[in-house]
């Protein structure tokens, strides 16, 4: 391993690694927030906890081998979650394979004497967003991740806000639908259980909606959007429940904390207009006090580079976004 310890902060690049239920990313990313280079490999699926690390463990090698024993600053990660932070063990939903994994301690021992840093890879989306991308110039903000599940992160005072366990602006389990679907947590009717994009085509499904004959077994929010935009009406339906519940959410939220940005990514905001649309609509519905009324709500920017840049964010800029010793 070539990984050295960078002698004075925000000097070199940073690792930044981004671990998600499909696939595994890792970078180098420069103190600007500009990535210099990345790889992407698949999640291995239905794995033990060792197999699912030794295949971390190989993309990192081979990005530290690509930058040929470059100097960093530290490592930064971004993970699916639940986890407990900021220790680093992780049992995320969508990985089954680690439950309470100390993924932290295994790579502060593979890359000894830099600093690792370990987040919620939807608090690392607001980061990214906040320091290089839709956030830049508003102190006061919401970065959103709605996909396969929906989740955020809370920047206040140009700084992120952690809470008691690293879940402040969990904005996915705000309750909407009073005893609607079940949700992960366990709880019923959270903007996750309503929203996320599995949800989403599946309420399409029951509705009556037709995926196309090569996804019937597993239709994606891309296909739905792609039979909205057909004219499908109950595609379009499904786009507009969604909207209509994601603008309910957004403006309770900012009814509490009272930021004048909100920052959405992830798969289900590729939709666009058929999102954003019904989802502004009913923002203007709700958000009905004096100071939410001017608030915008706007697509991410950064697309696949967020996860590595907001990882990068906890080591680049520790300033703002990271409050732990």
């Amino acid at each position: 391993m070539h990984a050295q310890v960078g002698q004075n902060a925000a000097m070199h690049p940073v690792l930044a690694i981004d671990v998600g239920g499909t696939k595994y990313a890792a970078g180098l990313v420069a103190p600007d927030g500009t990535v210099v280079s990345s790889r992407r490999v698949p999640t291995p699926q239905g794995a033990d906890a060792e197999t699912l690390w030794l295949a971390l463990e190989s993309l990192i090698d081979a990005v530290v081998d690509d930058a040929g024993g470059s100097t960093v600053d530290g490592v930064g990660v971004g993970a699916s979650g639940p986890m407990e932070w900021p220790a680093g063990l992780l049992s995320p939903l969508n990985i089954p394979g680690w439950r309470a994994f100390p993924l932290l301690a295994r790579i502060a021992a593979k890359l000894p004497g830099v600093p690792v840093r370990i987040h919620n890879d939807a608090i690392c989306l607001a980061l990214a967003e906040h320091w290089r991308g839709a956030g830049r110039g508003h102190d006061n903000m919401i970065g959103m991740v709605v996909s396969t599940g929906v989740g955020g992160g809370l920047i206040l005072g140009g700084r992120a806000v952690d809470g008691a366990t690293g879940n402040a602006g969990h904005i996915g389990h705000i309750v909407v639908v009073p005893d609607g679907q079940a949700c992960g947590c366990g709880g019923r009717g959270c903007l996750e259980a309503e929203t996320r994009g599995p949800r989403v085509t599946a309420w399409a499904v029951r509705e009556g909606w037709q995926p196309p004959a090569d996804t019937e077994a597993n239709p994606s929010a891309r296909d739905l959007a792609h039979s909205a935009r057909a004219g499908d009406p109950i595609a379009i339906g499904a786009y507009e429940r969604a909207g209509s519940l994601l603008g309910l959410g957004i403006a309770s939220a900012v009814a509490l904390t009272d930021v004048d940005l909100v920052v959405i990514g992830g798969g289900l905001s590729q939709a666009g207009p058929l999102l954003f649309g019904p989802l502004r609509a009913s923002y203007r519905r709700h958000a009905r006090i004096d100071f939410a009324r001017s608030v915008s709500v706007v697509p991410a920017e950064l697309n696949q580079d967020a996860g590595l840049v907001g990882a990068a964010a906890l080591v680049a800029r520790a300033d703002r976004y990271w409050s732990r010793a």
